[in-house]
């Protein structure tokens, strides 16, 4: 495990019996609550000081009930919920000013906002005039953009990105490669181009659910590889997307995993990708306790 305290960039808590979920439908495993509680439990074992929550993909009608919610969690004084990106409805544009005033009143654990792309059919739709609008906004409330692409939508995400140059954009899980195919390219030129903009960061996480089942570190070694190259050690974000995770490995495994495969970076650039990033990146000590 990391000799260092962690900062987990990318947590989701639910609960499906409470706000809808449609995407959890018939999913054994994960249709389920999950707490803070079972948070602690799984990461036992590992450093973990805090952590920051990622919306979770929920019906329209309830964003701004869970960006309240998780806000008021990282109020409380033993939570260690440190930071909350939010959804909001970006590709309205200049129509989504109204959302934002509502999210940013919240309060300062509203940190960043992530309009889900990863699932829209267009592979163009993050390239969107409206869309890139709507991110261009955020500079002008402090937040930041989480990117979830997959791989095949990387063009449209390098177009958005170079039309936002006042925004931090985080890059979700790697971009999605399509690891179990072990396909490397043109991900990985794009990624490069993607590092090319000094205002863009890359998550290592979501790796282990991108990759066969029965994946091994060596599986997932080039994809981290390149990301540690491209971006260098002070953009780069540990994740844990817990609970998806669970899907492919348990918590421990995805940490022992990363830990092997950045035993050779320095103590310092190993503080930066395990907690120093997280918090400088979502501004995570801008209101102490």
């Amino acid at each position: 495990m990391p000799a260092t305290t962690v900062i987990d960039s990318h947590v989701h808590l639910w609960d499906p019996t409470r706000f809808r979920m449609a995407w959890l439908d018939g999913n054994a495993l994960l249709g389920r609550p999950y707490t803070v509680d079972d948070y602690v439990e799984h990461t036992h074992g590992v450093p973990v000081e805090g952590f920051v929550y990622l919306e979770v993909d929920l019906a329209p009608h309830y964003t701004l009930l869970e960006a309240r919610w998780a806000a008021e969690l990282a109020a409380r004084p033993t939570s260690r919920l440190r930071g909350v990106v939010a959804h909001a409805p970006l590709e309205y544009g200049e129509q989504a000013r109204v959302y934002l005033d509502e999210l940013v009143r919240l309060g300062p654990a509203i940190k960043g906002v992530r309009r889900l792309i990863q699932g829209e059919p267009d592979p163009r739709f993050a390239a969107q005039p409206r869309l890139v609008r709507g991110v261009q906004l955020l500079a002008d409330y402090g937040l930041s953009f989480d990117a979830c692409v997959y791989h095949h939508q990387l063009p449209a995400l390098i177009e958005l990105v170079g039309q936002c140059p006042q925004v931090q954009v985080i890059v979700d899980h790697l971009a999605k490669p399509a690891i179990r195919d072990r396909l490397l390219d043109p991900w990985r030129e794009q990624m490069r181009q993607l590092a090319g903009f000094p205002n863009t960061v890359c998550k290592i996480s979501g790796a282990a659910t991108e990759a066969r089942p029965d994946w091994t570190t060596d599986d997932l070694r080039p994809y981290i590889e390149h990301v540690l190259d491209v971006f260098g050690e002070d953009r780069v974000l540990f994740g844990g997307d817990w609970p998806v995770v669970l899907m492919a490995s348990t918590y421990s495994r995805w940490v022992a995993t990363l830990d092997e495969l950045t035993a050779g970076l320095s103590e310092t650039a190993r503080r930066k990708l395990w907690a120093d990033n997280a918090r400088r990146v979502y501004r995570l000590d801008d209101h102490p306790r």
